[in-house]
């Protein structure tokens, strides 16, 4: 995207008043999205973008700035103003950029813009009819298609000899949304979005969607008759792969190097320390191959990895990035991300779950007398300095006698992220992963959240039904 002369001239002027490390992160983005409004074609279009980001550090100090302007003049002037920051003496001089090799995790067959904009509106126009065919209460069917294209590249420094690193991504969602209104006026929703960074085979050849968008409004029209969730502390089940959010938000947040580094996580401190049921391991994998939180090279040019977070309830890593890991005494460990040139990266999950146990998913259904089982989560929040989180469950039941009995609505979990992973007394065989966008510091970014078949000994449950009985 710029010379190597330039990316010279450019780190150069980054690093004069004493930076100890400079970086140029460049981007290109091509985005496009098809929208169906009750099947018809609604929204449909692309957008390119680009630009570039500098940064430097000195110690545990960092300045950033960003331009979609890429000229010399643009880039030249942006490092000189950010250097202007720190008062000193050069300390490096790069004279030269060694091209880095980048593996590959994700692969594709195909590019998205080989992909007709007829075959996606048709794949579309399919989700809709097996949508609509649930029940006619359902008054509103969205459906859309959501593909990006990036290309990357980096310049940098901290020492003579700089690295030049080049890579790119192509990640796409299909989005399927429905309303459902009964008779008494009451409005429900329901949501799937199923995603992934690879080629669109994986949409057709796959991913059964047409099942994924009947779900969608049978879900929509069940809860026009759920039952108001009861209030307590009670058992709960919840189920794999998406319900893995709730471990992303309540726990895997106070484990990024952003948090621990500052002291502003339960997890502050805590290597070698028992944090969870020594039946709990836990895992952020930026590798795995095409999933939807994958990269070949996190966005300061250090490979991503599988690191282990919790062994056997020990917490034995953090997500760390190069800045926090200065703070921490900690090499970074590939998780540095942004969602785009205009964020200064920062440590953040890519696909983090909660390994695979022992049990039988059913049989911990079975082995829960009374209680809850949360099929789906909505939005939630979380204090990491604290722990303190709140999670509504967009589908939910009740458990009675071993068996999932009747549907609820208006169910919250309430609790601590340390409590929760002390109370995990069970963890079943059948580990699944669930796509997801996180938002932080530096952006939105694409996450897959993951974990077997769970279950809590005690949560507190909120709701309007009552006690549970």
């Amino acid at each position: 995207m710029i010379s190597k002369s330039l990316a010279l001239k450019v780190l150069n002027a980054a690093l004069a008043t004493g930076g100890d490390y400079a970086e140029i992160y460049l981007e290109q983005t091509d985005t496009d999205a098809i929208t169906l409004e009750n099947g018809k074609v609604d929204t449909c279009g692309g957008r390119l973008s680009y630009g570039a980001g500098i940064r430097i550090l000195k110690k545990f100090a960092s300045v950033y700035g960003y331009t979609s302007d890429l000229s010399p003049k643009s880039l030249l002037g942006l490092a000189e103003k950010l250097a202007g920051a720190f008062e000193g003496e050069r300390v490096i001089t790069v004279t030269s950029f060694k091209k880095q090799r980048v593996k590959t995790v994700n692969k594709y067959a195909s590019h998205y813009s080989e992909v007709p904009t007829e075959k996606r509106i048709a794949l579309l126009k399919e989700c809709f009819e097996a949508t609509h065919a649930v029940d006619p209460r359902l008054v509103r069917i969205t459906d859309t298609f959501l593909s990006n294209q990036k290309k990357i590249e980096i310049f940098n420094a901290e020492g003579e000899i700089g690295k030049w690193f080049q890579t790119g991504e192509e990640r796409a969602r299909l989005v399927m949304m429905a309303v459902a209104a009964g008779a008494d006026g009451s409005i429900q929703s329901a949501f799937k979005g199923p995603a992934r960074s690879g080629d669109f085979s994986y949409f057709t050849d796959v991913l059964d969607y047409k099942k994924a968008a009947r779900e969608v409004g049978e879900k929509a029209i069940k809860l026009l008759s759920a039952k108001e969730c009861p209030s307590g502390i009670y058992p709960v089940v919840i189920t794999n792969g998406w319900g893995g959010v709730l471990f992303h938000e309540a726990c895997g947040h106070p484990l990024e190097a952003s948090a621990t580094a500052k002291g502003l996580s339960i997890f502050s401190n805590c290597i070698g320390k028992q944090i969870a049921s020594p039946i709990v391991s836990a895992y952020d994998d930026g590798t795995i191959a095409n999933e939807w939180g994958s990269n070949d090279m996190d966005t300061e040019g250090i490979p991503t990895k599988k690191n282990q977070l919790i062994k056997n309830g020990i917490c034995v890593g953090y997500m760390v990035d190069r800045l926090n890991g200065r703070r921490l005494g900690m090499e970074p460990n590939g998780v540095s991300r942004r969602q785009s040139y205009k964020y200064e990266p920062t440590s953040r999950m890519s696909n983090t779950y909660i390994a695979a146990g022992k049990d039988d998913p059913e049989q911990i259904i079975k082995d829960t007398k009374l209680g809850i089982y949360v099929a789906d989560f909505g939005g939630g929040s979380v204090e990491p300095m604290t722990g303190d989180f709140n999670f509504s469950a967009s589908e939910a039941y009740v458990i009675r006698d071993g068996k999932i009995a009747e549907m609820l609505k208006g169910c919250t979990l309430i609790g601590n992220g340390r409590d929760v992973l002390m109370n995990i007394d069970r963890v079943g065989n059948d580990l699944a992963l669930g796509n997801g966008m996180c938002g932080a510091a530096s952006g939105s970014i694409p996450v897959d959240v993951g974990q077997p078949t769970i279950r809590l000994s005690k949560i507190t449950v909120g709701g309007r039904g009552g006690k549970l009985e």
